[in-house]
């Protein structure tokens, strides 16, 4: 069996083979030298209050069914809070309610399959640190076979700092915001390429759902599509003029976000102050209840045009499945805000016609 350990110096978790000594990390290079556990002395370690878990050698999370002729489907779904602090919001949890509840009930994902992070959670492994959301990533693409379907959601902040490396067009690294951001620090993008995007197999399908600010380019997919009004499109290459590699072992990694990266997304709880979502994930759901989604192409389209005609008054949801468990959450909130300022984005790891390609998770 294998076991996890984390880089000495960027803490990412790693894949241990038996009785190996030392290992290198894929995304910063350093190298890990392995002690034998046999040599330690035993010790009882206090905990003091404000001291990180340590990351327990077998994560807990599901594993999910053994392998099917069809390929297996894995979800990892975050939704961060940050209650208490200065950064609430109020809709990042039903988000990730909403988001399982459609990954079961639309498209049978086996609820044994799907890893939530959040503060609701009371594993301490499922509350969405820094640390706890990289071991997640790596558990979803672990072991991933041909066939086989991914999800990441997330949503929670976003945010870009300025990048050095000369590997992004806008000259900013995007990245999320882990609800202990400010002690440990965001996942850049580059990160989460390396971690999710690049080492995907042939045959394995990811999406991404990012409901957050700065979000467009936060998986650092090579190409971006350029959509207007009109559902008129072109693909941008946002290949790093380095060369670096940002696309995939031969796997197909799809994103939605919830805005461009100079763009922040909205929180629905501005006006009405209770129970809401973001409005990009809202409008993820509404769009595939009401049967606009057949395509990637459709799906965007009815993505920013829901957000662009947010009007006045709480949203037709319609009477579906998915959309009961949203009525439920949102009663009595309203999407009006003058309208969003923020238009979904759709990123991939190739280009491919967007009004062709069947949508599907």
């Amino acid at each position: 069996m294998y076991m996890l350990v984390n880089c000495s110096n960027c803490r990412t978790p790693l894949q241990l083979l038996p009785g190996v000594t030392s290992i290198r990390c894929a995304i910063c290079h350093a190298i890990t030298r392995i002690a034998d556990p046999r040599d330690a002395p035993f010790s009882h370690a206090p905990s003091f209050p404000g001291q990180p878990v340590p990351p327990s050698l077998f994560f807990h999370a599901p594993h999910g069914p053994p392998p099917s002729p069809q390929g297996r489907k894995k979800a990892v779904i975050v939704g961060i809070s940050y209650r208490f602090s200065r950064h609430e919001l109020k809709g990042c949890i039903n988000d990730a309610k909403c988001m399982k509840y459609l990954l079961i009930n639309k498209f049978q994902f086996p609820e044994s399959s799907i890893l939530i992070l959040t503060e609701e959670e009371t594993d301490p492994y499922r509350i969405p640190t820094k640390q706890n959301i990289r071991m997640a990533l790596f558990w979803l693409v672990q072991g991933c076979q041909p066939g086989d379907s991914l999800v990441f959601h997330y949503s929670g902040h976003g945010s870009r700092q300025r990048n050095y490396n000369g590997d992004e067009v806008d000259g900013y690294d995007e990245t999320l915001c882990p609800l202990d951001f400010e002690t440990q620090g965001m996942i850049v993008d580059d990160e989460i390429n390396a971690t999710i995007v690049r080492p995907l197999p042939a045959g394995v399908k990811l999406h991404a759902i990012i409901d957050a600010c700065h979000s467009g380019t936060v998986l650092d997919l090579p190409f971006l599509c350029r959509m207007n009004r009109r559902g008129q499109y072109g693909w941008e290459d946002h290949r790093p003029r380095s060369g670096v590699w940002k696309g995939t072992n031969g796997g197909e990694v799809i994103s939605f976000s919830g805005c461009d990266d100079d763009q922040t997304s909205a929180d629905t709880s501005a006006l009405s102050k209770i129970t809401s979502t973001g409005a990009m994930t809202f409008c993820f759901i509404q769009a595939i209840e009401r049967g606009h989604a057949a395509t990637y192409g459709s799906m965007l389209n009815a993505m920013r045009t829901a957000i662009r005609d947010a009007g006045g008054s709480t949203p037709d949801l319609g009477g579906g499945m998915v959309t009961s468990i949203l009525t439920m959450l949102v009663t009595g909130v309203s999407l009006s805000m003058g309208g969003f300022r923020q238009e979904p984005q759709l990123t991939s790891n190739q280009p491919f016609d967007v009004y062709l390609r069947p949508f599907s998770l």
